[in-house]
């Protein structure tokens, strides 16, 4: 009898050191990207809510390790894209457009992302592949809830892109991003995707001729990519656009020198 109830109080004590299965968390839970509570929060559980185990993790007495199906919103610095704007793998993928902002994670090889808008020296991305976060345990009743997540500051000008109407072409559902693909050879096997920006006029009096007669800037002014526009229909008012806040739904390809992008642009909006 004493060996059955020193075996029932070992049980008790192990289930009161993590979540209940299928009872859900008592209070609102930061996930970390580490076992740490020093480290980044990746995202917040709610109340209720039923945490997924990442068996395949071992996490230290305290914590519980759980996955995180995604995506995530992460911003990388312009410099770590290649011409062909894939994410250099190394890049720190940060949480806000901004240096001191916490990584969520570093790139991987051949990383799954999509670009979802241009922040200045930033480029916003959706990254698509699970990560393993971790919750502490247990979880305290009666705890007040962790704070909502801290979100960017929204610049004046909103980078971020509208939801694709469905019918476009590269996407089925609206809102559904355009899936991330190799550029650099240029050809069929590159997909349109949506970028978003000011719609601007490159022609000036008396000054040489650029390449192309319109081009797409970024918040801080700068000319993200020439915008060729030869495939819009002729009916197209293109003019009615300049120096206006626009999505920009194309393929892009690297330049001629290597320098600059070149948007070819399947449907142009207002944003």
């Amino acid at each position: 009898m004493k060996l059955s109830l020193l075996a029932l109080a070992t049980l008790l004590a192990a289930a009161l050191t993590r979540p209940t299965q299928g009872a859900g968390l008592p209070a609102t839970t930061a996930v970390h990207v580490e076992a740490s509570a020093q480290s980044a929060v990746a995202t917040y559980l709610k109340a209720g809510e039923e945490p997924r185990p990442a068996a395949a993790t071992m996490a230290p007495a305290g914590w519980m390790a759980v996955d995180l199906p995604g995506p995530f919103e992460v911003y990388v610095e312009n410099k770590d894209l290649t011409k062909s704007l894939d994410v250099r793998p190394g890049a720190a993928l940060r949480q806000a457009p901004k240096a001191d902002a916490p990584v969520l994670v570093t790139a991987g090889a051949a990383e799954k992302a999509t670009i979802t808008g241009i922040r200045g020296r930033w480029t916003q991305l959706n990254l698509e592949r699970p990560l393993v976060g971790f919750i502490q345990t247990p979880a305290t009743p009666g705890a007040a809830p962790a704070p909502a997540p801290a979100r960017p500051e929204t610049p004046a000008a909103a980078t971020a892109p509208a939801p694709v109407n469905p019918g476009v072409y590269g996407a089925a559902t609206a809102g559904q991003p355009v899936s991330m693909v190799n550029l650099g050879d240029g050809g069929s096997s590159s997909l349109p995707r949506q970028y978003a920006g000011r719609f601007v006029s490159t022609r000036r009096p008396f000054a040489p001729r650029r390449p192309y007669d319109y081009a797409l800037l970024d918040d801080s002014g700068q000319r993200f990519a020439y915008l060729d526009v030869s495939r819009l229909l002729q009916t197209e008012q293109v003019e009615k656009y300049v120096d206006l806040p626009v999505n920009v739904y194309g393929t892009a390809r690297p330049g001629p020198d290597g320098r600059e992008i070149i948007l070819t642009v399947e449907t142009l909006q207002l944003r």
